[in-house]
């Protein structure tokens, strides 16, 4: 499983949400490092200023992400590939709609919450067709967004390049190997004991022949 992959994923899509941003077509509003300032808020338990959203590092974002976004699809559970698709994607467009686009190709409810039904679904997908799956409802779910038209040339770029990443994770990854089921060593065989070494004494008298 991923439990070791988070760097990576927070690095990658840290490289994609670019720095300190105030599009008025953005629905978000002001954004730094991909944390908008309606997130920050949240985060803080209070209302965000712009200042505050500008002055995020990448150290302080990398635990906004860990919990609300890798936690809260289970990322750490995933498959190496998988993982970083729906980490992204919940990024970008709320942990809800990453879940959702999970569970849909593995055939469980797509009711956007990780419990444990989810993987334990897993094996049952092949991981690159797990991957493509997330990567079209991602395309899908983008291209219906009234702001496709202002975004969706950076948009694509992003989730195409996050589709090459994942399948290049995959494919490294350490394919997992079912656990060897050991045999308790058969019972020793009862020894022979050699004649001579019985006590010719304690031998019972054979009769001869007249």
């Amino acid at each position: 499983m991923a439990a070791s992959t988070f760097a990576r994923c927070c690095a990658l899509t840290l490289r994609h949400e670019g720095g300190w941003s105030d599009h008025p077509a953005d629905p978000g509003g002001a954004t730094n490092l991909g944390v908008t300032i309606g997130t920050l808020s949240s985060w803080l338990g209070r209302r965000a200023t712009k200042d505050e959203v500008r002055a995020l590092t990448k150290e302080s974002v990398a635990l906004v992400y860990r919990k609300n976004y890798r936690d809260a699809i289970r990322g750490d559970e995933l498959p190496a590939g998988p993982d970083y698709c729906a980490y992204d994607f919940a990024v970008n467009s709320g942990p809800k709609r990453g879940a959702v686009a999970l569970q849909r190709p593995l055939g469980v409810a797509d009711d956007g919450v990780i419990g444990s039904v989810t993987p334990s679904a897993l094996a049952t997908v092949p991981v690159e067709t797990l991957i493509r799956a997330i990567f079209n409802d991602r395309m899908a779910f983008l291209q219906r967004l009234s702001t496709w038209s202002t975004f969706g040339k950076g948009w694509s770029a992003r989730v195409n390049s996050v589709l090459a990443e994942a399948l290049a994770t995959a494919r490294l990854a350490p394919v997992p190997t079912p656990p060897v089921k050991v045999e308790p060593p058969p019972a020793p065989s009862p020894v022979a004991i050699a004649i001579d070494s019985i006590d010719p004494k304690a031998a019972p008298r054979v009769a001869q022949p007249n």
